[in-house]
Protein backbone atom coordinates (compact mmCIF):
# COMPACT_ATOMS: atom_id res chain seq x y z
CA UNK A 1 0.00 0.00 0.00
CA UNK A 2 1.01 3.06 -0.14
CA UNK A 3 1.33 6.25 1.69
CA UNK A 4 -2.12 7.87 0.86
CA UNK A 5 -3.60 4.34 0.67
CA UNK A 6 -2.58 3.55 4.19
CA UNK A 7 -4.23 6.82 5.58
CA UNK A 8 -7.32 6.12 4.42
CA UNK A 9 -7.25 2.75 6.08
CA UNK A 10 -6.62 4.36 8.87
CA UNK A 11 -9.20 6.82 8.27
CA UNK A 12 -11.80 3.83 7.53
CA UNK A 13 -10.61 2.01 10.36
CA UNK A 14 -11.66 5.07 12.98
CA UNK A 15 -14.65 5.68 11.20
CA UNK A 16 -16.00 2.23 11.15
CA UNK A 17 -15.14 2.12 14.71
CA UNK A 18 -16.46 5.08 16.06
CA UNK A 19 -20.16 3.76 13.52
CA UNK A 20 -19.65 0.07 15.15
CA UNK A 21 -20.39 1.28 18.60
CA UNK A 22 -22.85 3.77 18.30
CA UNK A 23 -25.55 1.90 15.75
CA UNK A 24 -22.98 -1.07 13.97
CA UNK A 25 -22.52 -1.50 10.40
CA UNK A 26 -19.03 0.06 9.99
CA UNK A 27 -17.88 -2.86 7.90
CA UNK A 28 -19.46 -0.53 4.93
CA UNK A 29 -17.33 1.39 5.64
CA UNK A 30 -14.13 -0.55 5.98
CA UNK A 31 -14.49 -3.09 3.33
CA UNK A 32 -14.93 -0.93 0.74
CA UNK A 33 -11.75 0.65 1.43
CA UNK A 34 -10.13 -2.56 1.12
CA UNK A 35 -11.29 -3.66 -1.73
CA UNK A 36 -10.42 -0.05 -3.57
CA UNK A 37 -7.02 -0.98 -2.45
CA UNK A 38 -6.23 -3.82 -3.90
CA UNK A 39 -7.38 -6.81 -1.86
CA UNK A 40 -9.70 -9.55 -3.27
CA UNK A 41 -13.13 -10.08 -1.52
CA UNK A 42 -12.28 -12.95 0.87
CA UNK A 43 -9.52 -11.64 1.83
CA UNK A 44 -10.26 -8.45 2.53
CA UNK A 45 -13.33 -10.11 4.35
CA UNK A 46 -11.09 -11.53 6.74
CA UNK A 47 -8.49 -8.85 7.44
CA UNK A 48 -11.46 -6.64 7.92
CA UNK A 49 -12.89 -8.90 10.68
CA UNK A 50 -9.82 -9.09 12.22
CA UNK A 51 -9.05 -5.21 12.39
CA UNK A 52 -12.51 -4.15 13.58
CA UNK A 53 -12.25 -6.66 16.50
CA UNK A 54 -10.18 -4.12 18.74
CA UNK A 55 -12.31 -1.62 18.07
CA UNK A 56 -15.36 -3.68 19.23
CA UNK A 57 -13.75 -4.51 22.45
CA UNK A 58 -12.58 -0.87 22.63
CA UNK A 59 -16.62 0.40 22.56
CA UNK A 60 -18.22 -2.55 25.15
CA UNK A 61 -15.45 -0.96 26.97
CA UNK A 62 -16.52 2.54 26.92
CA UNK A 63 -20.27 1.11 27.61
CA UNK A 64 -19.33 -0.36 30.69
CA UNK A 65 -21.58 1.73 32.78
CA UNK A 66 -24.35 0.27 30.98
CA UNK A 67 -23.38 -2.92 31.21
CA UNK A 68 -24.12 -2.99 35.02
CA UNK A 69 -26.12 -5.55 36.27
CA UNK A 70 -26.08 -7.75 32.76
CA UNK A 71 -23.07 -10.00 33.80
CA UNK A 72 -25.84 -13.35 34.03
CA UNK A 73 -27.33 -12.74 30.48
CA UNK A 74 -24.19 -11.69 29.05
CA UNK A 75 -22.73 -14.69 30.13
CA UNK A 76 -25.58 -16.93 28.39
CA UNK A 77 -25.65 -14.54 25.51
CA UNK A 78 -22.24 -14.58 24.91
CA UNK A 79 -21.70 -18.00 24.37
CA UNK A 80 -24.39 -17.92 22.18
CA UNK A 81 -22.75 -15.23 20.64
CA UNK A 82 -19.79 -17.61 20.17
CA UNK A 83 -21.20 -20.21 18.78
CA UNK A 84 -22.80 -18.20 15.98
CA UNK A 85 -19.82 -16.47 15.52
CA UNK A 86 -17.69 -19.84 15.21
CA UNK A 87 -20.57 -21.24 12.55
CA UNK A 88 -20.33 -18.17 10.53
CA UNK A 89 -16.66 -17.98 10.19
CA UNK A 90 -17.08 -21.54 9.07
CA UNK A 91 -19.80 -20.58 6.26
CA UNK A 92 -17.39 -17.93 4.94
CA UNK A 93 -14.73 -20.07 4.77
CA UNK A 94 -16.77 -23.05 2.62
CA UNK A 95 -20.04 -21.49 0.99
CA UNK A 96 -19.55 -19.68 -2.29
CA UNK A 97 -18.75 -15.85 -2.26
CA UNK A 98 -21.98 -13.88 -1.40
CA UNK A 99 -24.00 -16.83 -0.31
CA UNK A 100 -26.46 -14.43 2.17
CA UNK A 101 -26.86 -11.69 -0.22
CA UNK A 102 -30.59 -12.44 -0.59
CA UNK A 103 -31.61 -12.24 2.88
CA UNK A 104 -28.88 -10.06 4.23
CA UNK A 105 -31.74 -6.74 2.89
CA UNK A 106 -34.47 -9.17 4.55
CA UNK A 107 -32.76 -9.47 7.25
CA UNK A 108 -31.60 -5.79 8.29
CA UNK A 109 -35.32 -4.51 7.21
CA UNK A 110 -36.72 -6.81 9.90
CA UNK A 111 -34.76 -5.68 12.59
CA UNK A 112 -35.18 -2.13 11.46
CA UNK A 113 -38.93 -2.79 11.67
CA UNK A 114 -37.95 -3.91 15.49
CA UNK A 115 -36.11 -1.02 16.37
CA UNK A 116 -38.82 1.59 15.10
CA UNK A 117 -41.37 -0.70 17.57
CA UNK A 118 -39.18 -1.82 19.69
CA UNK A 119 -40.98 0.55 22.73
CA UNK A 120 -44.43 -0.56 21.98
CA UNK A 121 -43.47 -4.41 21.27
CA UNK A 122 -41.41 -4.02 24.83
CA UNK A 123 -44.63 -2.67 26.65
CA UNK A 124 -46.96 -5.67 25.17
CA UNK A 125 -44.39 -8.56 25.90
CA UNK A 126 -43.24 -7.24 29.49
CA UNK A 127 -46.09 -5.10 30.41
CA UNK A 128 -44.10 -2.15 31.12
CA UNK A 129 -42.25 0.42 29.28
CA UNK A 130 -38.67 -0.17 27.63
CA UNK A 131 -37.31 2.26 30.34
CA UNK A 132 -37.64 -0.32 33.27
CA UNK A 133 -35.12 -2.70 33.78
CA UNK A 134 -36.13 -6.35 34.34
CA UNK A 135 -35.91 -10.11 33.28
CA UNK A 136 -35.64 -11.27 29.62
CA UNK A 137 -38.88 -12.64 27.87
CA UNK A 138 -38.57 -15.53 25.38
CA UNK A 139 -35.58 -17.13 26.04
CA UNK A 140 -35.60 -20.05 23.26
CA UNK A 141 -36.25 -17.21 20.62
CA UNK A 142 -34.12 -14.90 22.35
CA UNK A 143 -30.85 -17.75 22.21
CA UNK A 144 -31.83 -18.74 18.68
CA UNK A 145 -31.92 -14.66 17.34
CA UNK A 146 -28.66 -14.00 19.06
CA UNK A 147 -27.40 -17.53 17.32
CA UNK A 148 -28.39 -16.20 14.13
CA UNK A 149 -26.93 -12.87 14.26
CA UNK A 150 -23.47 -14.67 15.16
CA UNK A 151 -23.76 -16.82 12.11
CA UNK A 152 -24.59 -13.72 9.96
CA UNK A 153 -21.55 -11.63 11.98
CA UNK A 154 -19.10 -14.43 11.69
CA UNK A 155 -19.89 -14.54 7.67
CA UNK A 156 -20.30 -10.74 6.92
CA UNK A 157 -21.06 -8.76 9.73
CA UNK A 158 -21.90 -5.72 7.85
CA UNK A 159 -24.75 -4.02 10.02
CA UNK A 160 -24.70 -6.71 12.64
CA UNK A 161 -25.30 -4.04 15.22
CA UNK A 162 -28.64 -3.03 13.51
CA UNK A 163 -29.91 -6.75 13.83
CA UNK A 164 -28.78 -7.54 17.47
CA UNK A 165 -30.79 -3.73 18.61
CA UNK A 166 -33.38 -5.31 17.22
CA UNK A 167 -33.57 -8.51 18.18
CA UNK A 168 -32.26 -7.42 21.82
CA UNK A 169 -35.27 -4.57 22.52
CA UNK A 170 -37.30 -6.99 21.45
CA UNK A 171 -36.85 -9.27 24.35
CA UNK A 172 -35.12 -7.02 26.95
CA UNK A 173 -37.12 -4.88 28.95
CA UNK A 174 -34.09 -2.69 29.31
CA UNK A 175 -33.46 0.87 27.91
CA UNK A 176 -31.94 1.44 24.24
CA UNK A 177 -28.63 2.49 25.71
CA UNK A 178 -28.09 -0.52 27.71
CA UNK A 179 -29.44 -2.60 25.08
CA UNK A 180 -26.95 -0.68 23.12
CA UNK A 181 -24.33 -1.79 25.60
CA UNK A 182 -24.98 -5.34 25.39
CA UNK A 183 -25.05 -5.06 21.41
CA UNK A 184 -21.24 -3.96 21.78
CA UNK A 185 -20.29 -7.21 23.99
CA UNK A 186 -22.14 -9.76 21.74
CA UNK A 187 -20.74 -7.89 18.44
CA UNK A 188 -16.95 -7.92 20.10
CA UNK A 189 -17.81 -11.88 20.90
CA UNK A 190 -18.62 -12.55 17.36
CA UNK A 191 -16.08 -10.99 15.36
CA UNK A 192 -13.07 -12.10 18.26
CA UNK A 193 -14.57 -15.54 17.42
CA UNK A 194 -14.10 -15.28 13.76
CA UNK A 195 -10.93 -13.48 13.70
CA UNK A 196 -9.41 -16.50 15.56
CA UNK A 197 -10.47 -18.83 12.83
CA UNK A 198 -9.99 -16.53 10.50
CA UNK A 199 -5.90 -16.51 11.87
CA UNK A 200 -5.90 -20.17 12.55
CA UNK A 201 -6.87 -21.49 8.46
CA UNK A 202 -6.17 -18.50 6.34
CA UNK A 203 -4.38 -15.26 5.23
CA UNK A 204 -4.61 -11.96 6.80
CA UNK A 205 -3.46 -8.73 5.32
CA UNK A 206 -1.50 -7.89 8.72
CA UNK A 207 -0.46 -4.31 7.91
CA UNK A 208 -3.75 -3.60 6.59
CA UNK A 209 -5.11 -5.14 9.79
CA UNK A 210 -3.27 -3.25 12.24
CA UNK A 211 -4.30 -0.12 10.45
CA UNK A 212 -7.86 -0.62 11.07
CA UNK A 213 -7.01 -1.96 14.59
CA UNK A 214 -5.66 0.86 15.90
CA UNK A 215 -8.29 3.31 13.99
CA UNK A 216 -11.19 1.60 15.17
CA UNK A 217 -9.95 1.54 19.03
CA UNK A 218 -9.47 5.07 18.90
CA UNK A 219 -13.35 5.15 17.29
CA UNK A 220 -14.10 2.73 19.64
CA UNK A 221 -13.84 5.34 22.34
CA UNK A 222 -15.18 7.75 20.12
CA UNK A 223 -18.11 5.96 19.74
CA UNK A 224 -18.94 5.53 23.21
CA UNK A 225 -18.48 9.01 23.94
CA UNK A 226 -21.16 9.92 21.21
CA UNK A 227 -23.40 7.41 21.92
CA UNK A 228 -23.88 7.55 25.43
CA UNK A 229 -24.95 11.32 25.15
CA UNK A 230 -27.72 10.85 22.45
CA UNK A 231 -31.37 10.60 23.90
CA UNK A 232 -33.17 7.40 22.79
CA UNK A 233 -35.58 8.84 20.39
CA UNK A 234 -32.69 10.43 18.25
CA UNK A 235 -30.48 6.91 18.76
CA UNK A 236 -33.41 4.93 17.47
CA UNK A 237 -33.51 7.32 14.15
CA UNK A 238 -29.73 7.15 13.86
CA UNK A 239 -29.77 3.66 13.76
CA UNK A 240 -33.10 3.14 10.84
CA UNK A 241 -31.16 6.13 8.69
CA UNK A 242 -28.27 3.48 8.79
CA UNK A 243 -30.02 0.62 8.73
CA UNK A 244 -31.27 1.73 5.34
CA UNK A 245 -27.87 2.87 4.27
CA UNK A 246 -26.66 -0.58 4.11
CA UNK A 247 -29.79 -1.69 2.79
CA UNK A 248 -29.64 0.02 -0.10
CA UNK A 249 -25.64 0.02 -0.83
CA UNK A 250 -25.98 -3.81 -0.23
CA UNK A 251 -28.72 -4.23 -3.27
CA UNK A 252 -27.25 -1.81 -5.20
CA UNK A 253 -23.70 -2.83 -5.55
Amino acid sequence: MTGLEMAAVLIAGVAAGTVNTIVGSGTLITFPVLLAVGYPPVLANVTNTVGLTPGSVSGAYGYRAELSGQRRRLVTLGLVSVLGGLTGAILLLTLPAGAFRAIVPVLIAISLVLVLLQPRLARRLHGAPDQTPGGDRGQIGLHLGVYGSGIYGGYFGAAQGVLLVGLLGLFLRESLQRINGAKNVLAALVNGTAALVFLAVTDVAWRAAALIAVGSVVGGQLGASIGRRVPDLALRALIVVVGTSAILKIVLD
